[in-house]
Formats: C-alpha cells, structure tokens, sequence
C-alpha cells in the first residue's frame, strides 16, 4: 500500500507540474501579446474637448500639436485596431481622425481640428468598473497668432520742436524734389505664383447597397476598397505634394456618373478607382490595372466592365439613358491626350506594383468602365486581386500589404508627374 501511495503522490505532483508550466506558458503568451485599442470617444463640452482611447492593457504614450493644417499627434507604441475606418466620429472642435502604424514598433493617432488648439491635460487612467485602461486628452480652443495680437493702437508720443529747427526755411529745391512725381519702374516685375498641389481624387469602388465582390472568408470589396484608399490618402498626403478627395469616406452608395461629376468639380489631375475583383476560378489571383477603350482586351475584361457598370442599375439609374448630359460625361473618346496619358500611368503603376504583389500575365488591360470616362483626366482602375482565391484574400486583409500597395501607387504617381513635368520644359 505504501508503494502504491508513493506512486500516486508522484503522479499527482506531476501533473501538477505540468499544469503549472502550461499556466505560466500561456501567461506568457498573454502578457507579450500586442496592445489593442476596443474604443474611440469623443466628449464636446463648453471649454474643452475630451478624446479618449480605451485599449486592453497600459501605455506609454505623447501628445502634441501641428499646425498648416492643425493637428494633434498622439504616438503610441505598435498596437492592433480592433475599431474600424467607419467608426470614425467628429466632435466640436475635432473634425475627423486616422490612425495607424507610422514606423516599426510606434503606431499614431492624428486628430484632424476645424481650428487651433492647445493640450491643456493628458494623462493614463486604469481599469475601472467596464472601462479598461485610458489614454485621455483634453484640448481647448486658441486663437491663432495673428488673432492673438492686440488690436490696440499705441500711444505716440510727441515730441517739442525746438525753436530754432521750427524756424529754418527749406530750400525751393528740395521742396520740389519732394513733391515730385515718382518715375515708373522701366520693367515690371511679376508677382510668383504659389506651386498649387496636384489633385487626386481616389475613388473606392462600391458601398451602400452595392457590396461588390464577396471573398470565401465573407470579406467584402466594399470595405477592403476603402481601407486601402484611406491609406493611399495618408500616404500620398505625407508627400505634402497632393490634395486628396475621396468620393466616398464611409458604407454610402454613390452613382458613377456622381463620382465623375466630384472628380471634374474638384479639378482633379488623376482619377483612381480601387477594386478587388472574385471570379469562378478559385485558383486565379493577382492585380491588374485597366484603362479604358470601347474594345475590351479579353472576354474577362468585358464581363468585368459590364459587373462594375451595372454598378449604377442598382442603385435605380440605368446608364443607357442617353440624355445630353449623361453623354457628355460617359462618353468622348475623342480626347486622344487624356487617353495616352491614362496609358502612360497605368504602365507606371504596373512597373511599381510588380515589385511589391503577384500580378496578372496581363497586367495591363482595356475596358469600357463607365467610372473611367471623365474625357479630360487621366483615369485608371485598380484590381488588386481576387477575393475568390483564398490566400489572396488572406494577404489583402492584411494592413501590412495594403500599406505596400499604397507605397507603389505613389511612388507611380510620382513619377507620372515628374514625365509630365520633364515634358513641359524645353
């Protein structure tokens, strides 16, 4: 029995044992894991607005401000996202935020203000009740500086003239040089024009009502589109060489000719349409870029023009209504120039996207997109892959790869305006 008893403590203390390195494993695991961010909040009050971010375990963090135009900066180190584009909110003095990974290892927070602020607090809270840990700013209004300075006149102080000065005459001479009519300038020189950054307008494809393309893990092109074009924008807007519109920000439904109709009210000097196509072929996958042409280069292109222009069948618009203005806007392939330089950038993005994504054999293809028919701006439509393949879906969630493909569409964008500009110069 003794023996029978030594055998089961050991046992006992075995297992034991092993519990206890599973536990201190798995805490481990736990404790090394990246820091998440659950919540955004905004908080307007007479004096101040309060911003809060509401993560999953402690950081350290710093606040400042920026101004042309007025930001505030919140740097934190690397963490995950568990809010998405669309849960961005506005507040009284905070007109919009982005955020995410800036370098290896630190992730930013920039709050987009309608005027200047200043930090009057920031400060870490802990866990409390449902509330986890806190990072929170307040920030108050300012005026600007030269708001800032006083109006106020200042008191000139008067001098005596002394009598014997008072009494000196001044010579005809200099009385007449004086009053003498000032000689105009032999040559006249011309104010410099201010450099006006390039417009760019990108257009995420779909939303609303129109979902797009749907991958095998449930993703949706609608949202995909729009992540990657919001960090086309921040990248392109890093250059500080770009003016960037987007037709759609959040899950609207916008006609096509409505996306032509912002990219021509804008001025704009690009068009770029973002997709992400599925196909019944699960094997196939890479990107490609499209231009438009009344022939399509392949019975894939055209059955893919015809998907994306139905586009607007959905939202009730039929785009074989062909009244004057609708026409004028789809359709005028005479403008050759706009065409060859459509061409000319989508052999560009080609070049730069191959180094960083699988494309197509045919990367380059021609298609009548409606969306691409705007007949004075150069136009492209991006394919970044097949949501029908599994491992491309897979890649194309990642941020990681979305922050690459953004990286070669300005780096194409770049040298796009570079050519034109060499072109422009005698």
């Amino acid at each position: 029995m003794a023996t029978s008893h030594n055998i089961f403590s050991f046992r006992t203390l075995l297992a034991y044992l092993l519990f206890a390195m599973l536990l201190c494993g798995t805490q481990a695991r736990s404790a090394g894991a990246m820091p998440s961010v659950d919540s955004v909040r905004i908080g307007d009050y007479p004096q101040k607005t309060r911003f809060v971010l509401e993560l999953d375990k402690p950081v350290k963090f710093k606040a400042f401000t920026l101004s042309n135009p007025n930001r505030v900066v919140i740097e934190l180190p690397e963490v995950s996202w568990r809010i998405k584009p669309r849960d961005v909110r506005r507040g009284k003095r905070i007109k919009g935020y982005r955020f995410g990974r800036y370098r290896s290892g630190q992730t930013r927070v920039v709050l987009n203000l309608k005027s200047p602020v200043k930090i009057s607090k920031s400060f870490a809270l802990g866990p409390n009740g449902k509330r986890g840990h806190r990072v929170v700013l307040d920030i108050v209004s300012v005026q600007s500086v030269s708001a800032g300075k006083s109006s106020k006149p200042q008191a000139v102080t008067k001098k005596p003239v002394s009598k014997k000065l008072a009494a000196k005459p001044v010579p005809k001479a200099k009385v007449a040089k004086i009053f003498a009519k000032p000689k105009k300038p032999t040559k006249k020189i011309q104010p410099r024009r201010p450099k006006l950054p390039r417009v760019i307008v990108i257009d995420p494809g779909h939303g609303g009502a129109d979902p797009g393309a749907r991958g095998r893990r449930g993703t949706q092109e609608k949202w995909l589109v729009l992540e990657q074009s919001f960090e086309l924008k921040r990248q392109l807007l890093l250059t500080r060489r770009y003016r960037v519109i987007m037709t759609r920000e959040k899950d609207v439904y916008i006609r096509l000719r409505k996306r032509i109709a912002i990219a021509q009210k804008a001025g704009a000097d690009l068009f770029i349409s973002i997709h992400a196509d599925s196909i019944g072929n699960r094997h196939v996958r890479g990107g490609s870029v499209y231009t438009l042409s009344e022939r399509a280069s392949d019975k894939e292109a055209e059955a893919l023009a015809r998907r994306e222009n139905k586009s607007d069948i959905i939202g009730g618009v039929d785009l074989n209504d062909q009244s004057q203005t609708v026409a004028k806007i789809l359709i005028d392939l005479s403008q050759r120039l706009t065409k060859n330089n459509s061409v000319t950038l989508a052999k560009l993005l080609v070049g730069q996207l191959s180094k960083q994504t699988r494309m197509l054999r045919r990367k380059h293809r021609f298609a009548g997109f409606a969306v691409l028919k705007a007949p004075e701006i150069p136009s492209v439509l991006i394919e970044m892959g097949y949501l029908s393949n599994a491992k491309e879906e897979v890649l194309l969630r990642r941020s990681s790869h979305r922050r690459k493909i953004a990286g070669a569409i300005v780096r194409a964008i770049d040298r796009y305006f570079a050519r034109q500009q060499a072109y422009k110069q005698p």
